[in-house]
């Protein structure tokens, strides 16, 4: 027997937690003195120049499997498979027919994608790593929700129970693993039998 739906309340009232924009007057103005040769730039010229490099960027990681390193040894941004372990609820359809529906993201074999951030395979380790965090813009995390149930079978699978950082010991053990094979190549001679 299927559950019956309650339609959500939406005149109920919210929690919006407070946001901070980093890309205001008083920034641009601290990048004009600290660059004096870049002093002709307007704020929205700053912007521009920031949101279109932010946009190569997020377009990379969703181009390329393995994601993207950020500048400077920050940490990598990757989109991920990671098997659904709870029920999403369908509300638009749940409400037309008046009873709980779930999504079973029958496009992508019961996957979803997520973005994940990780500092963890980081050449140089930086102090207070673990605080780090990630939260896409809209325009991100939208296009991967409209790219991803065409590729998704192009991205690592993420297991729900296993962290991060195995993945990138498994990667980094497996790339010294093909140098040293490419070394022993170089000196490799089928016709000396010595």
């Amino acid at each position: 027997m299927s559950k019956p739906f309650r339609k959500p309340d939406l005149n109920a009232p919210r929690f919006r937690g407070k946001r901070l924009n980093i890309l205001n007057a008083e920034f641009c103005d601290a990048f004009r003195t600290d660059n004096p040769k870049f002093a002709h730039l307007s704020n929205q010229d700053i912007k521009d120049i920031i949101g279109g490099v932010n946009g190569r960027l997020w377009q990379t990681v969703i181009d390329e499997r393995d994601g993207v390193e950020l500048p400077e040894q920050l940490g990598y941004i990757f989109i991920g498979s990671c098997p659904a372990k709870k029920m999403n609820k369908d509300y638009k359809t749940s409400k037309e027919l008046q009873q709980l529906i779930q999504h079973r993201n029958w496009e992508s074999d019961n996957y979803l994608a997520k973005i994940f951030y990780t500092n963890y395979g980081s050449k140089y380790r930086f102090l207070f790593a673990k605080l780090w965090g990630f939260k896409p813009v809209r325009q991100f995390s939208r296009s991967v929700g409209q790219t991803y149930p065409e590729q998704y079978l192009k991205y690592l699978v993420v297991d729900n129970k296993r962290r991060i950082n195995e993945l990138f010991r498994r990667k980094a053990y497996k790339m010294n693993r093909e140098k040293i094979e490419d070394e022993m190549l170089k000196d490799y001679n089928e016709f000396d039998l010595d």
